[in-house]
């Protein structure tokens, strides 16, 4: 398994959007100080909107997903972002090309307040997606302040049935996207003091790197 995830590749498309870290993270910044007051959604509207909240690469979300769910992980993406204002984020396509996926994977689940899982038709058919998800439910369980990071999250399109979705992520609370209660579901979740909370924990492990 580990040749093949070492050699795991994505498809061109992707190629202006798969940009090196450091990179990223400047344009994220930017975005959102540019963007923020066309932000409707009431978790924003009471967020100073002047403070710095992104960040040398910390961000609100990772979206770990199926080599073949790129283009609806993007989907997800643009809509946590552009309807709910819930930015920066990233899709696990996008983490910097050259390393290989499990210091990715680190990166990705160490660099972000919340991990979510795309539970779509094609989870169940890579092993790699598993892996993604009992790494990232490990870290919640043992990591004092990943507590409740980890969401599971059926999306409007091709969504993995509830009886198939493994034992261990039907006893997490997932986000339906087609569910009339979705629109709340993210408000409860994604929420500002938990960002905060991870984002302050996260700056201290940096400047620990660097002293």
């Amino acid at each position: 398994m580990g040749n093949n995830i070492s050699r795991r590749m994505y498809p061109s498309f992707l190629k202006n959007r798969m940009k090196p870290k450091c990179a990223s993270r400047n344009e994220h910044h930017f975005n959102r100080n540019s963007t923020l007051e066309n932000c409707s959604h009431s978790s924003i509207q009471d967020v100073n909107a002047s403070s710095d909240e992104s960040e040398d690469g910390f961000y609100r979300f990772v979206i770990l997903h199926a080599e073949e769910d790129i283009e609806e992980a993007i989907r997800v993406q643009d809509l946590l972002q552009n309807e709910y204002c819930i930015k920066p984020g990233i899709i696990f396509a996008e983490m910097p090309s050259g390393r290989h996926l499990l210091e990715n994977l680190t990166d990705a689940i160490n660099d972000s307040a919340w991990i979510i899982i795309l539970l779509t038709e094609n989870f169940l058919r890579d092993l790699w997606c598993e892996f993604q998800s009992y790494t990232s439910l490990l870290g919640a369980l043992t990591i004092p302040h990943k507590h409740n990071s980890v969401i599971p999250m059926r999306p409007r399109n091709r969504p993995l049935p509830w009886e198939r979705t493994p034992f261990i992520l039907q006893c997490v609370n997932i986000l339906q996207e087609d569910s009339p209660g979705f629109s709340a579901q993210v408000k409860k979740t994604f929420q500002e003091a938990q960002y905060r909370q991870q984002e302050k924990v996260w700056r201290y492990g940096r400047k620990k790197e660097v002293a």
